[in-house]
């Protein structure tokens, strides 16, 4: 193995698991950007190092991001670590969360041929489609037919949501993160992933960034969209 080499191909993993953006057009990362893609010996030591660590590569628009791999407790969240980040005690807040956070997903990917559809998405917007996504999903006898996780998962989520006011009186004009109304809990969900650096907020206008961008498109790739066919989604989706 090429010294050299391996130590790019370390600069290239210490620089993504602490959060730098490795691309062409950063100058502090462009000559790491270079070496991945045109040295085979780095970009094989890089992947093969990512692979060890159960992280994920993935490339979009002349740059490289990584996420944590299934199951990966050291660079991931369980869903304790992600409870107490996100201010919740209960599993079913957290499926919440978790739903809306897919359906933030689905409003910009349908399906690996329909590619990001829309520019923005805002709170409001978020709020009607969980609202329409879980009366479609509650209304459908299969869902009880799912073994007793998912059954129970759904059924909560469809339980608390039903419970939440729309919206509380100073929601909007505090612009809280809360559990205490479904706006709260879309705000909730949008400041994490904007602390993720998924998304940017320009007034009141949430907008996906590049980052979110690779890991959508190539979670259709890899899952062939698991999760949208267990929603109602079309089987090649």
């Amino acid at each position: 193995m090429d010294g050299k080499s391996l130590d790019k191909a370390l600069d290239i993993y210490s620089a993504l698991i602490t959060g730098q953006e490795v691309s062409r057009s950063n100058p502090d990362t462009r000559e790491l950007y270079e070496e991945y893609y045109s040295n085979s010996a780095v970009y094989d030591i890089t992947t093969q190092l990512m692979k060890k660590m159960n992280l994920t590569v993935y490339e979009y628009n002349e740059a490289i991001y990584v996420t944590a791999g299934e199951g990966n407790r050291v660079f991931g969240y369980t869903n304790d670590d992600m409870k107490r980040q996100l201010g919740l005690r209960l599993n079913k807040e957290l499926y919440m969360v978790y739903f809306i956070m897919y359906n933030v997903l689905l409003s910009f990917y349908q399906d690996s041929a329909s590619y990001q559809v829309k520019e923005y998405v805002k709170i409001e917007d978020m709020v009607a489609q969980v609202s329409e996504y879980l009366s479609s999903i509650t209304s459908d006898l299969s869902v009880y037919a799912m073994d007793e996780i998912s059954e129970e998962s759904f059924k909560s989520i469809a339980l608390l949501w039903d419970e939440l006011p729309a919206v509380t009186s100073d929601d909007k004009e505090k612009n809280r993160a809360s559990r205490a109304s479904r706006y709260g809990y879309t705000k909730l969900t949008f400041n994490f992933l904007i602390s993720q650096r998924l998304f940017v907020e320009v007034e009141e206008r949430y907008y996906p960034t590049d980052r979110f961008k690779a890991i959508a498109e190539n979670y259709f790739e890899e899952y062939k969209g698991k999760i949208y066919k267990v929603l109602g989604g079309e089987v090649d989706a």
